[in-house]
């Protein structure tokens, strides 16, 4: 079972979890314990969007060693975090809009984690107890803005820099510490990585981020990426997948004017 959020032949939008390619309808957002409203459609007849409607896109910078390295930054003592604009959230099967501010957008591939539990003053021993579930995520970033700024927020910020997708499944059926998470640009690898890798686990993400903020239900936390990050042009297709999840398929194109 996985969860989804569906555009219906109505143009109205709904949850479903989603069995046998068929997409059973839910009464609300999953993290908020809804169920079943007896409504069913064949999958292949629905349009994904966006699994998620986060309250904040809580991410994690430099949380894998090599990647850190490939950049030339230091490796982080602590988790270092910062936020997206829900504005950034993009559909499975979206197109990523390259803005004409910057010269170098670069993919980077990452696992999401969607909170089910009200998580403030967590112990990492419970800090999984606070998780709904897992998704893919593309932490678009304007990398020579990233540089320029000192900061991250316009880097990070822009619509469409965070794809999200294509469902989320739950907690129960993975292990957060072995989960594979890849990009590939046009067919060709580009990122290939694992959970394991973490400089810091999910457990201690969540409990550190609990600690700073408090984290509702549905909100996003995005865990940091492997090495081999690099720059997007318009045409390119770009594919994040993170095992027993899913692939998160995305074109990229020139920002409209």
């Amino acid at each position: 079972m996985r969860w989804a959020r569906v555009a219906l032949p109505d143009g109205s939008l709904s949850y479903a979890e989603v069995e046998a390619e068929v997409a059973h309808l839910l009464g609300g957002a999953p993290w908020l314990g809804a169920r079943r409203t007896g409504v069913a459609h064949p999958l292949a007849a629905l349009r994904l969007v966006c699994p998620v409607e986060p309250t904040k896109v809580l991410c994690v910078g430099r949380n894998y060693q090599a990647h850190a390295k490939e950049l030339g930054h230091d490796v982080p003592k602590e988790p270092l975090f910062f936020l997206k604009p829900p504005s950034s959230l993009l559909d499975p099967g979206g197109t990523i809009e390259l803005p004409p501010e910057s010269a170098r957008v670069d993919h980077e591939a990452e696992v999401g984690v969607v909170i089910g539990k009200r998580a403030r003053h967590v112990p990492e021993a419970s800090a999984l107890e606070h998780v709904l579930g897992y998704t893919a995520v593309g932490d678009i970033t304007a990398r020579d803005l990233q540089t320029k700024d000192g900061q991250w927020t316009r880097a990070k910020g822009f619509d469409t820099f965070c794809p999200v997708g294509p469902y989320v499944v739950p907690a129960s059926a993975l292990d957060p510490c072995a989960l594979d998470v890849s990009c590939r640009v046009n067919g060709e690898q580009r990122q290939q990585g694992n959970t394991r890798d973490m400089i810091f686990p999910i457990a201690r993400l969540v409990a550190a981020a609990s600690r700073i903020m408090t984290l509702e239900p549905g909100d996003l936390l995005v865990t940091g990426t492997p090495e081999g990050v690099g720059p997007l042009a318009a045409g390119d297709r770009l594919a994040i997948e993170v095992s027993g999840v899913g692939v998160l398929e995305l074109t990229v194109a020139a920002a409209r004017s």
